[in-house]
């Protein structure tokens, strides 16, 4: 069943259109990639689904609820998250306060102390630096907290945005193997990532968004074997 269903969305910057009537589904407990260069219109994308961009036009729906009807806080507590592109920590905050800000439509204490106790297990070394300033943290770390911060909403729809950016390679790998432990641990997830080859080994499905528009979806395998996309994307 579609947890996510974005129909005909058109989105524009001013004058420009940036998406030009993209559709595209995300079944619970899928992991769902979305490829593209530069400019293609992923983020913007991810940025329609939260609310904090306007569509000219199209549907987005979640969970049943039409989310063009929503507000970018509402949309946080209806159960989608996002791990922003570049991390965008607070920097003259610790680690634990910039958790606790993710958790900022969680009433219960018990359940803001039981999820941030299950983040430090996810991401051990946020547990050690958790009363450090997060502006001291490297790049990896500072990635982990931003995924850490998007999940203590306990969201339905986990959306990462470049997790992999400029991590050396065994922290990819670590960040790759993390996406995985919380898909099976139930959390649907939308991924956009230029690191294709990566994104693809564990995608259920992919969709390639080229200049707006997308070009080719099919399964993580068979996208991953298409030689458009070995081509533009895979190195050959």
């Amino acid at each position: 069943m579609a947890l996510l269903e974005i129909e005909n969305l058109h989105v524009s910057y001013g004058s420009v259109e940036v998406l030009h009537g993209i559709s595209l589904h995300v079944d619970e407990g899928e992991i769902v990639t979305l490829l593209g260069a530069n400019g293609a219109g992923k983020s913007t994308t991810l940025l329609s689904i939260s609310r904090l961009v306007n569509p000219r036009e199209g549907r987005i729906t979640f969970d049943g609820k039409n989310l063009l009807d929503y507000e970018s806080y509402q949309v946080v507590g209806l159960g989608v998250a996002q791990s922003p592109e570049g991390r965008r920590v607070f920097g003259t905050m610790t680690v634990q306060e910039n958790l606790m800000l993710g958790a900022f439509q969680v009433h219960s204490e018990t359940i803001k102390q039981n999820t941030l106790e299950w983040i430090f297990q996810l991401f051990p070394r946020l547990l050690e630096r958790r009363s450090q300033m997060a502006g001291t943290l490297s790049g990896g770390e500072q990635q982990m907290l931003a995924m850490g911060r998007a999940l203590m909403s306990n969201p339905k729809l986990l959306m990462l945005d470049e997790p992999s950016m400029g991590l050396a390679p065994i922290l990819v790998e670590q960040i790759f193997d993390i996406i995985e432990k919380l898909n099976e641990a139930g959390t649907t997830i939308l991924l956009v990532e230029q690191n294709a080859q990566a994104a693809l080994a564990i995608a259920d499905k992919a969709y390639v968004l080229e200049t707006g528009k997308i070009i080719l979806s099919g399964t993580g395998a068979e996208l991953a074997r298409s030689e458009q996309v070995k081509k533009a994307y895979l190195g050959g």
